[in-house]
């Protein structure tokens, strides 16, 4: 387990840059005098200055002249789901970086014994670096596991399956993928606060990880100091 946990804060870093699409900044709310489809739905959460409606025009031709308000629906799952992402990439950036990494307590000397790649090894990479050199094994149980994720939600609605009956799963009929998984240990009341704050911080975490993939990357693209440089 804790192999594995340590490649995947690895790879969440790499994997959520190459995942990221231009549903990572759907709009957020829409203008009352619009002539699309979407003007008579209930406005979206995200709409905040000073950029407010970020992309309107594009919006209203995804979700009126071209789709729907479930279009709308999608986009806004893509983002959430981008910016989950984003966010347990920029924990696990950071851990790796401040050495807060898995050979300091793991009882696992390797990662790989048939490989020999050490744990330890991996720590004083870089995140990219360290990436490279997960072998294949570690990075068919990432998708896996990703895998196991993305299929819950298509079967899934509000937490419970929805398949006894067969047909179209859930998350393939319009509207179906709301990004909610009916996740909720800890039993938070879901305000529009709390969904506008998991929305800003994912926001900002794409930025974040993007930046500091291409600062790895691409010595020099990014001329902003990092406080672990």
């Amino acid at each position: 387990i804790f192999p594995l946990a340590f490649g995947t804060m690895k790879s969440v870093a790499a994997l959520s840059l190459l995942f990221s699409s231009a549903a990572a900044f759907a709009p957020a709310s829409q203008s009352a005098s619009s002539s699309s489809a979407l003007a008579a739905a209930a406005k979206p959460i995200g709409d905040l200055p000073p950029v407010g409606f970020f992309g309107e025009a594009v919006w209203n031709k995804l979700t009126g002249d071209w789709g729907s308000d479930d279009t709308g629906t999608f986009l806004r799952a893509a983002e959430l789901k981008h910016g989950r992402s984003a966010m347990l990439a920029t924990t696990g950036f950071l851990f790796h970086e401040f050495g807060w990494t898995l050979n300091n307590i793991s009882p696992h000397e390797y990662l790989s014994v048939s490989q020999g790649i050490k744990i330890a090894d991996l720590a004083a990479m870089t995140p990219l670096e360290a990436m490279k050199n997960v072998p294949a094994e570690g990075l068919a149980q990432m998708f896996t596991a990703i895998a196991l994720v993305e299929l819950y939600e298509l079967t899934h609605t509000n937490g419970k399956y929805t398949m006894e009956d067969g047909g179209v799963a859930p998350g393939l009929q319009p509207g179906g993928l709301t990004g909610d998984l009916g996740w909720n240990p800890l039993n938070f009341e879901v305000t529009e606060e709390l969904q506008l704050k998991e929305l800003q911080n994912g926001r900002a975490a794409m930025v974040a990880i993007s930046a500091w993939v291409f600062h790895d990357a691409i010595p020099g693209s990014v001329p902003i100091p990092l406080p672990w440089k």
